[in-house]
């Protein structure tokens, strides 16, 4: 067991990469769905709607996360994403998430605020924005 902890204490920064690489990139593919129909989704009629909006959110959302390029205001915007479409979408069919079929936006959501409370860590291009 102690090998385990010292292995994830000295790989922590690579984890929490590929963590938040993961989760910004299967964002992303959720707006993909929206925005042009790709991966078994429905492209929204109009992108001057919430449903595009949303799309665009994930889309390009996704995708700085998964760069570490505004990585806090990305997560931020992802988790108010999160929030409408519970909202909106899943507390009308109940409040609890496997019944209303909103688990996946309560764990977008956790892993939102994990990457707003770390933001990009050590390998994402707000560093290299920073220091330049």
């Amino acid at each position: 067991m102690k090998k385990i902890v010292t292995f994830l204490k000295g790989n922590e920064d690579y984890l929490y990469f590929a963590f938040r690489v993961l989760v910004g990139l299967m964002f992303m593919q959720h707006g993909a769905q929206k925005l042009f129909g790709t991966f078994g989704g429905n492209a929204v009629e109009t992108y001057i709607s919430l449903f595009g909006l949303a799309g665009f959110i994930e889309f390009f959302g996704g995708l700085m996360i998964a760069f570490g390029l505004l990585t806090r205001l990305a997560a931020f915007l992802g988790m108010s994403t999160m929030i409408g479409a519970w909202a909106i979408v899943h507390i009308p069919k109940g409040f609890v998430p496997i019944v209303n079929g909103g688990e996946l936006a309560a764990m977008f959501f956790a892993a939102f605020l994990v990457i707003l409370a770390k933001g990009c860590g050590k390998a994402g291009l707000d560093n290299y924005f920073k220091k330049n």
